[in-house]
């Protein structure tokens, strides 16, 4: 007859270790503290036995001190190209600031040089003053503008430009060279690189070729 102890053995099989439960128990803890450090992310880093690996905190660091030296030199850089767009723009305010008016001026200088150009002997005869006083108006002007850094564009003899000149007429002539200035219509002028106008001129062009003396004497034969 089985004594209790082997009757207990016989319906509930062989008492389990001690040891063996705690080791469940600690595997249970570890597997709920590694959910808890990976919180949403369901990837978990396991070693051969199935235990998760807690992740390199030095190695975690490392890559949060590199991802926040990229978004350094990021703003350093975007920093960096806004101070040069700012001092482009300040620069081209500087230089170009008064076109409006340098065209507006231009025009003055035009009328000036075009009332001139009516003076004659007998007009500085009877109002000798009045002439001057326009001249002087005219150096005046001219000098403002070499202040300005505002210079003629277009005069005979340079080579046609189609960035400073526009070709109102092309002249055939041999005293120059194919496609330079000949005559100056209205004054170009330029803002530092700047186009304020371009020059209104008349090109040149080569003469037309006439039949060689050998062809007239055939054409005479026949």
């Amino acid at each position: 007859m089985m004594n209790d102890e082997e009757n207990k053995i016989e319906e509930h099989g062989q008492p389990q270790n001690p040891q063996d439960d705690q080791a469940s128990v600690e595997h249970e803890a570890d597997q709920v503290m590694a959910e808890l450090l990976d919180g949403d992310d369901d990837t978990t880093i396991t070693d051969e036995d199935g235990q998760p690996i807690e992740p390199d905190p030095i190695t975690a660091l490392q890559a949060e001190v590199d991802d926040l030296k990229d978004k350094l030199l990021r703003a350093v850089a975007e920093t960096e190209n806004t101070r040069r767009r700012a001092e482009r723009d300040r620069q081209e305010a500087q230089k170009y600031g008064g076109v409006k008016l340098a065209r507006d001026m231009v025009s003055v200088a035009d009328n000036l040089e075009r009332a001139l150009s009516f003076v004659d002997d007998e007009m500085r005869a009877k109002a000798g003053d009045f002439v001057a006083g326009l001249e002087a108006t005219l150096r005046e002007v001219e000098s403002i503008f070499g202040r300005h850094q505002i210079k003629k564009a277009g005069e005979v003899g340079e080579k046609f430009d189609p960035k400073l000149h526009q070709a109102m007429v092309e002249i055939p002539t041999n005293d120059m060279e194919p496609g330079h200035v000949v005559q100056v219509m209205q004054q170009g002028y330029v803002l530092e690189e700047r186009l304020l106008r371009p020059a209104m001129v008349g090109v040149s062009k080569a003469l037309p070729q006439h039949d060689s003396p050998q062809k007239q004497e055939n054409s005479s034969e026949d």
